[in-house]
């Protein structure tokens, strides 16, 4: 069910218009946790997809939201880091749309457990300016702004000027000289501070909390379930314990690790 959020938020006050309307689904308490935005390309390589699961995952863990754009690439991987009751993902379309339909299971995962605000009312189909628009929000959500990977001419370095717009802190991955051109130009303008220790970073933010190691999916697991029935019964947590290495999947039937 959608509905339209009637109170007061104090971090979007930092955009250029504290917006009109603003639409969600899901979980409004989790607009009071500590929380850091995460953006990056649709096309990470794999060593900025394995890090921004990791710092989405180290983060979570000490009670720090979040926030991402549902897009492909660096945005998926921070929502499903976090875990789908962690996260807040903002769309560039209204609520009763799910885009980019490559993300949909989680984009529904999210709404059901998680939170999806939008500033567009329904039937709204995303365009270039709302992507912005999009942009400017998931920015002013966040504590701080992580941008994972970006070339020069990208959104997320949009995203970028957003933050410093806001006087946000800006963070970024360290990448090879003939990568991510964007966040290497954010750091050589001193911009941005590069994250080169998972733990250390995120001992800044939150709490750390205890784990549970050995819960319902670790034990379904032990049966070698398809991956259909699992995926069924715990959707997007079956990509992150593959991605943890707690899985593997065998001509379609899940094996731990």
């Amino acid at each position: 069910m959608i509905g339209k959020i009637d109170f007061h938020i104090n971090a979007l006050e930092s955009m250029k218009k504290y917006p009109k309307e603003l639409f969600y689904k899901g979980n409004l308490e989790l607009l009071k946790r500590p929380k850091v935005t995460i953006v990056g390309t649709r096309k990470p390589s794999n060593y900025t997809k394995e890090m921004v699961y990791q710092i989405s995952k180290a983060l979570a863990s000490r009670g720090v939201c979040i926030v991402s754009g549902g897009a492909m690439g660096v945005d998926a991987l921070a929502h499903s880091g976090a875990g789908v009751d962690n996260t807040i993902c903002v769309l560039g379309n209204s609520l009763d749309i799910y885009y980019p339909a490559v993300n949909k299971n989680l984009l529904t995962q999210i709404a059901q457990q998680g939170l999806l605000l939008s500033q567009f009312s329904a039937t709204f189909k995303a365009t270039p300016w709302s992507f912005v628009v999009r942009n400017e929000l998931v920015v002013a959500l966040g504590d701080i702004v992580i941008i994972a990977e970006a070339s020069m001419d990208s959104g997320s370095m949009r995203s970028a000027d957003f933050a410093l717009a806001m006087k946000k802190k800006l963070f970024v991955l360290p990448h090879c000289l003939n990568e991510s051109s964007g966040t290497n130009m954010l750091l050589k303008s001193s911009l941005a501070t590069p994250i080169y220790d998972i733990e250390e970073f995120s001992s800044h933010f939150g709490v750390a909390t205890q784990s549970v190691e050995r819960d319902e999916f670790y034990y379904f697991c032990q049966k070698s379930p398809t991956l259909d029935s699992a995926i069924e019964k715990f959707g997007s947590r079956v990509y992150e314990a593959e991605l943890e290495g707690v899985i593997s999947v065998e001509n379609g039937l899940i094996r731990l690790a």
